[in-house]
């Protein structure tokens, strides 16, 4: 039985290449929520999501069909500090465009393993953070457990939970020269 398509291009058709890149991204990419100390903000850290998918740099062609199909990230070198490692990384960190492309292509291109659990705490604290609710202590703490739940509990995460929320307090800023993470 011959194919459809013999050029060897994507097969764009019947939702095929979202279907494709779903599931490649449900084996090979990670939704989550990092956290960076930034004693420069109100609460002591700064929660950045990010979706991210790697690939060995011989398969980069699938990184780069993620950027050009969600519009949007970018493909680098991942750097791991392992001299044996060849893998390269699209990665977006843009708020607006985890908002606008890659939550609405994982919403039209569901991910159908336990992921799928990732991918619905990573929607819930991007789109909390939209409406600006990491602003507010109650919502960053809120936004903290969310982040720390994921990817596996946070066994690998550098910071605990009593690290970033601590005891209520708020690291010894006051309100009148906090800075506010936009």
């Amino acid at each position: 039985m011959g194919s459809d398509n013999p050029t060897g291009e994507p097969d764009y058709q019947q939702g095929r290449l979202g279907a494709y890149l779903s599931g490649f991204a449900d084996g090979e990419g990670t939704f989550s929520i990092g956290l960076q100390r930034r004693p420069d903000l109100r609460f002591g850290y700064q929660i950045v999501p990010e979706f991210r998918v790697s690939q060995n740099e011989e398969r980069a062609e699938v990184l780069e069909l993620f950027r050009s199909t969600l519009g949007c990230g970018r493909v680098a070198v991942n750097h791991r500090g392992r001299s044996g490692d060849r893998t390269l990384v699209f990665v977006v960190r843009n708020r607006k465009d985890l908002v606008e492309k890659v939550i609405p292509f994982f919403d039209a291109n569901p991910i159908l393993s336990s992921k799928a659990r990732e991918f619905d705490a990573f929607r819930r604290v991007v789109i909390a953070m939209t409406k600006g609710e990491h602003l507010e202590r109650k919502g960053f703490d809120s936004l903290v457990r969310i982040a720390l739940s994921m990817n596996g509990e946070g066994r690998y995460r550098k910071w605990r939970l009593d690290d970033v929320i601590g005891p209520g307090t708020l690291r010894g800023h006051t309100p009148d020269t906090d800075h506010t993470d936009r």
